[in-house]
């Protein structure tokens, strides 16, 4: 069961059935992230490519968030907020705004990072002239207060299949897709990992492109998943090979060591100091 927070208009553009070519649909699931969520949509608003709806899907929040979202929304109609009725996880939120989204081009932000001004614009027109349809962008990180703190993260310029079960090279913040060629992308509710079993899913379609600029930022906050312990860490790598990806106890096993090893590789290739 579902809550959706809309006026009569935007529910209207919501369930609207045409998908426009240059329409982007960004993907926000959040929880408990009032305090950052105004800044996010700040850096979507500011965007200089303009055809966008964003579909922030809220995980059943107990702090203000909603009352947040709606400042925004009141006056801009292309922000869509949906309230989940009960705690679900990111998964289920990513999901069902993949339902929801009328765009072509698929985008991912979650509720508490940043996009610089020419992300749309630039990614788009990269993809548009390499003729991609999977691509992501290098990323910087900044503190939990916003300040930077010098680190630009990167990765290969091309990700098949095989190299996406290596690790997740990609930053969610700066994926998109183009929803003509991949489809629809749904994954089961997972509570972690959600982010790079969809980049699996999509992996079997096309190959995902680095787009060589650093064009969003990743706020690396203390207690967020990302930040949990190495053995939680290796535990739901085994999961998503293990139960998501039908893989065999050898084979996940092997996956889970194998991406422990890259991910020191990104660590030591991959990552820039400034």
């Amino acid at each position: 069961m579902l809550h959706q927070k809309f006026t009569p208009a935007i529910f209207s553009t919501v369930i609207k059935p045409e998908h426009s070519d240059r329409l982007v649909s960004i993907i926000t699931p959040t929880y408990n992230c009032a305090k950052y969520i105004g800044e996010t949509i700040k850096s979507v608003q500011s965007q200089t490519y303009q055809d966008w709806e964003m579909l922030i899907v809220d995980d059943c929040s107990s702090d203000n968030t909603n009352e947040i979202v709606q400042q925004f929304s009141e006056t801009d109609t292309r922000i869509k907020y949906i309230c989940l009725s009960s705690n679900s996880g990111a998964a289920v939120a990513r999901n069902h705004a993949l339902k929801l989204a009328q765009g072509r081009w698929i985008a991912f932000l979650d509720s508490d990072d940043l996009w610089h001004s020419d992300k749309l614009e630039k990614q788009i027109a990269y993809m548009k002239k390499i003729n991609a349809s999977f691509s992501y962008t290098r990323y910087s990180e900044i503190r939990e207060d916003g300040e930077h703190n010098n680190k630009i993260i990167s990765g290969p310029k091309k990700i098949g299949r095989i190299r996406m079960l290596a690790y997740c090279w990609p930053g969610c913040l700066t994926v998109m897709y183009d929803r003509k060629k991949i489809g629809l992308i749904q994954i089961p509710p997972i509570k972690k990992n959600n982010d790079y079993a969809l980049w699996l899913r999509i992996s079997h379609k096309a190959p995902c492109f680095l787009f060589d600029k650093t064009l969003a930022s990743y706020r690396k906050r203390s207690g967020s998943i990302s930040s949990s312990s190495y053995i939680s860490l290796i535990e739901w790598h085994y999961k998503l090979f293990r139960e998501i990806e039908n893989k065999s106890v050898f084979s996940a096993a092997i996956l889970t060591i194998n991406n422990i090893f890259w991910g020191i590789y990104k660590k030591l290739i991959y990552t820039h100091r400034l």
